[in-house]
């Protein structure tokens, strides 16, 4: 019998304010995973109820690191306020954006 890992799932899950102090906790986290090609990063932003300018930054500092990497980085559960910042910025654009985690699973 083979065992074969084809993807690994790795989530992330930010609470409350995405601001300086939160998109630094992110960074942090994001800069504590080993990279593997064919990886897939999921950052589940459920539980986050504000995002400003530091927390925008993070994200796409995890997006830049996920794809210098070959990794997948992509968002889900996004609330409305950050929703609202991602189309205000036009970043909704440039992330893959899912409803569920659930739906995240379907495509993996």
């Amino acid at each position: 019998m083979t065992f074969t890992l084809e993807r690994q799932v790795i989530v992330f899950k930010p609470e409350g304010r995405m601001d300086l102090q939160g998109g630094n906790t992110l960074s942090e986290k994001i800069d504590r995973v080993v990279p593997h090609p064919e990886q897939f990063w999921v950052i589940n932003l459920q539980l986050v109820d504000f995002m400003d300018s530091s927390g925008l930054v993070s994200l796409v500092r995890g997006l830049k690191i996920a794809r210098q990497s070959n990794c997948r980085l992509v968002l889900c559960n996004v609330t409305a306020p950050v929703r609202l910042v991602l189309e205000l910025t036009h970043l909704d654009s440039v992330f893959e954006i899912f409803n569920t985690y659930e739906d995240v699973l379907s495509i993996i």
